[in-house]
């Protein structure tokens, strides 16, 4: 399947916003000229994604966190530079669409600075048509395959340190 990409997210002109609610909080792997705490409307985390590469395969896979429709969802926006931008949005690609389970979209952000300034980001939210989408899960079901991905965890977090 082909990732769903934004078609302008890479050419636009001026600096790029990126919203990171998982691991691009804590490990975003580009460089940025300044970052925030944000809140993104419209959609929120959830345990709504098949994962067959970092914490699962397709024959046995784990279930991760994505972002999926309503609600709203915190998490970090980092600026990039103009120059930086096609770089980035290259580096994101290869990171967030190894089996184009997300959608790229632009999203409008709240910043939650002393300015609460509003911006559109970058952000990657989940392909409901994807094979990968796990749907609404009851807590149990969730409990039952978050077992399960982290006996199995050990081999893909060593993975995913490279």
């Amino acid at each position: 399947m082909r990732a769903i990409v934004h078609p302008k997210a890479e050419n636009s002109k001026g600096d790029l916003w990126v919203f990171g609610y998982g691991s691009l909080m804590w490990r975003p792997g580009f460089e940025y000229l300044e970052k925030a705490p944000a809140r993104l409307i419209g959609e929120h985390r959830a345990l709504c994604v098949y994962s067959f590469v970092h914490r699962g395969t397709p024959e046995k896979p784990g279930l991760v966190l994505g972002l999926d429709r309503g609600g709203a969802c915190r998490g970090i926006a980092f600026r990039v530079a103009e120059q930086n931008r096609a770089e980035t949005v290259n580096y994101l690609r290869a990171r967030e669409q190894v089996t184009s389970v997300y959608r790229e979209v632009m999203r409008s952000v709240w910043l939650e600075d002393d300015a609460r300034r509003r911006v559109s980001a970058l952000a990657y939210v989940v392909d409901r048509g994807h094979v990968q989408y796990a749907g609404s899960r009851s807590p149990s079901s969730c409990a039952t395959c978050c077992r399960d991905t982290a006996r199995a965890a050990s081999t893909a977090t060593m993975c995913s340190q490279r």
